[in-house]
């Protein structure tokens, strides 16, 4: 299908260097994987979402170094930046899907990480690297504080013991960000840590999950994982806080990469309705279409506005909690997203049903956006707190 063009970025409120990065991604997407049979390759049949030689290409450029500072290899860049990257290379079907979790980590080394660390990992993140996060557990998903896998000091190591559901992208990083519990506390929120375990680590194992988006999320399980004092990110005790100061940077981080696929799409399903002809014309003439195409473009503008708003608020200042802006974002960003491909399948009829068209694996991806990083009822609930109820 040809490919359709987003809004224009100057109408946007970017500046002229934003608007040419985004047309930079846009044209590396094209070049790269722009048929289906180029992305199938790149893929493993659509069922591998990140590639590490496309995620090196990107390093190469400076995009993975986006939020990195120079002095650890990165490229400087701001918040609203990385934004605008993972949207336009969601739309554009980039295959580095682990890049968002990547991000989200990145976000917390930022923020808590050790000189020693950072060099460390977020030299290798700006080479093309991968890294991921723990927090779910087979007993314990949107209720992050009722986890139980635990920490424990021992001879300057620590012990780690339990399991972990749902971690995205494990098996693709060099180190994974384990949420523990390394006290017993009366306070469920307390005594919780943050802990890197490299992927190697002896008693570390983790198993994928067949999905209906592939192999993208694991099953960990820790066995008398040991690992050095200093694996620590931040404060022992303290990973709760930890965590809550990077809510923004996460929900704003899964609202551009759902934006992006929500923009994909709409994309694809407007080159449709302009291609297929039914009754003598293009099906895009018949008004019924025409008003969910309309829908459709007024929503992904609005909600561009929302998310390139609340990055634009954390880059002025990177401390302040956004709980309300940042769960809307996420929020209005993913159920457009599951909007924009449901639409687009009952736009496109049985082609849209069809293995051989794209649109029913934007529906699969696009569904489960509405469940991780904090359900859409998680969202509301939380924006419904803001509002004092």
């Amino acid at each position: 299908m040809s490919d359709v063009a987003a809004p224009p970025a100057s109408a946007l409120g970017l500046t002229d260097e934003q608007r040419h990065f985004v047309e930079s991604v846009r044209d590396f997407c094209s070049r790269e994987f722009g048929t289906t049979e180029k992305l199938s390759e790149l893929t493993n049949g659509f069922t591998d979402p990140h590639n590490p030689e496309i995620a090196k290409k990107m390093a190469e450029l400076g995009w993975f170094g986006l939020c990195i500072p120079e002095e650890y290899g990165g490229s400087g860049g701001t918040f609203l930046d990385a934004v605008l990257f993972l949207e336009e290379f969601t739309r554009g079907q980039a295959p580095v899907g682990a890049y968002a979790v990547t991000l989200i980590v990145t976000g917390a080394l930022n923020r808590f990480g050790t000189e020693e660390q950072k060099h460390d990992l977020l030299g290798r993140v700006a080479s093309g690297g991968t890294l991921a996060i723990a927090m779910s557990e087979p007993e314990s998903g949107s209720d992050v504080a009722s986890l139980k896998t635990s920490a424990v000091r021992e001879n300057g190591e620590w012990v780690l013991n339990g399991s972990k559901m749902w971690c995205s992208f494990a098996h693709k990083a060099s180190h994974v960000l384990v949420v523990c519990r390394s006290e017993r506390t009366d306070n469920p929120h307390e005594g919780m840590s943050m802990i890197f375990v490299p992927r190697e680590t002896e008693g570390f194992t983790i198993t994928p999950i067949q999905t209906l988006g592939g192999e993208d999320t694991n099953e960990l399980h820790l066995d008398n994982v040991r690992v050095p004092e200093d694996a620590l990110l931040g404060t022992a005790g303290a990973g709760w806080m930890q965590l809550m100061a990077g809510l923004n940077n996460e929900r704003v981080i899964l609202g551009a990469t759902a934006l992006g696929l929500a923009q994909r799409a709409f994309d694809d399903a407007l080159s449709y309705a302009k291609e297929r002809r039914q009754f003598g014309r293009p099906v895009g003439t018949f008004q019924a279409l025409q008003h969910k195409f309309a829908d459709m473009a007024t929503d992904l503008t609005r909600t561009r506005l929302l998310v390139h708003w609340v990055a634009r608020m954390t880059d002025e200042d990177p401390g302040r909690m956004l709980p309300q802006e940042a769960s809307m974002a996420k929020l209005a960003a993913t159920e457009l997203a599951k909007r924009c491909a449901l639409e687009g399948l009952q736009i496109m009829g049985g082609y849209g049903y069809a293995t051989e068209y794209p649109m029913e694996r934007h529906l699969r991806s696009a569904v489960v956006t509405t469940i991780y990083g904090g359900t859409s009822e998680i969202q509301k609930n939380i924006i419904a707190k803001t509002l004092g109820l």
